[in-house]
């Protein structure tokens, strides 16, 4: 199992340090960050957590998964490893 997480349906208004407080209940948490738009810098309501081992990667997963937060049931399930980078976005070019 891996140690890196993924975090989905988590409150708007969450911040990363916020869910790193949270998972840090369950052991130590190496990292914690709530993944933003690049536009608006507002939460798209998901992130990762990154734990010490995969026990407490473990743990966090059987305490948190479907458990209530700011009114929003999050789902906590391992993170799938990352394939390959997106191509960049075009520039936007406006007509006058």
């Amino acid at each position: 199992m891996n140690k890196k997480l993924y975090v989905s349906n988590l409150p708007f208004g969450l911040t990363s340090e916020s869910l790193n407080d949270l998972f840090q209940n369950y052991g130590a948490v190496l990292s914690a960050k709530i993944i933003t738009d690049r536009d608006t810098g507002r939460s798209k309501g998901f992130g990762f957590v990154e734990m010490e081992t995969e026990d407490q990667a473990h743990e966090a997963i059987d305490k948190l998964n479907g458990q209530e937060v700011q009114g929003r049931t999050i789902t906590v399930a391992v993170a799938k490893p990352q394939t390959e980078q997106r191509a960049p976005r075009p520039a936007r070019r406006f007509e006058r």
